[in-house]
């Protein structure tokens, strides 16, 4: 995997783990860990970033990303993202905030850690693989299911990750995101057994 994006992620999590804030790493990064490694131009995190965190961890991290404090509010108020950018690199980082809904509580509760550097090795908190799967889905799905992108990296993860998918959970969270043909679909094409 690439050195400088993870060198990047790893600030930003530390920073986040000094708070205390709960987080895990989704998108791209999380479906090159459970499928197939390409190269990404960012990386998402899911956080759980409140009012009260806001001006320290724009004091951790100000001196390497560009961050506006005001624009985090406005995203910890909306619930919605802000992005990050690091000034040597110009590796950005999305920060996606925790909503409110079943589905993201249940991402948190399933979040496992992994090894993101092996000397030294470093746990970062990945959303699960079937977590991945269905986020890539809804994802696809927001962007009218014209990202080869998000596609792929769906098909990756149900080819590399097929004999240990928790399948129930999938169908049941794919039906409560409206995803569920997008699932049946993409399992079907990835050659996946009870795609039926």
């Amino acid at each position: 995997m690439l050195t400088e994006p993870i060198a990047v992620t790893l600030l930003v999590v530390e920073a986040l783990e000094a708070l205390d804030v709960p987080y895990f790493i989704g998108g791209s990064l999380a479906s090159a860990v459970y499928g197939v490694v390409r190269a990404t131009m960012d990386v998402d995190l899911v956080a759980d970033l409140h009012m009260d965190h806001v001006k320290s961890f724009v004091s951790m991290l100000g001196d390497a990303f560009y961050v506006d404090a005001d624009v985090m509010c406005d995203a910890i108020r909306r619930r919605s993202s802000f992005n990050m950018i690091h000034l040597e690199s110009m590796f950005k980082v999305d920060v996606f905030i925790r909503r409110a809904r079943s589905f993201d509580k249940a991402q948190f509760d399933r979040r496992v850690p992994h090894s993101l550097v092996d000397e030294p090795r470093r746990l970062v908190y990945f959303a699960s693989v079937e977590d991945t799967v269905l986020a890539k889905l809804e994802w696809y799905r927001l962007g009218d299911e014209v990202s080869d992108r998000q596609w792929g990296d769906v098909q990756n993860v149900l080819k590399v990750q097929g004999e240990v998918l928790d399948l129930q959970y999938l169908r049941r969270w794919a039906a409560e995101l409206g995803v569920s043909d997008l699932l049946e679909r993409a399992m079907g094409e990835a050659g996946e057994a009870g795609a039926s």
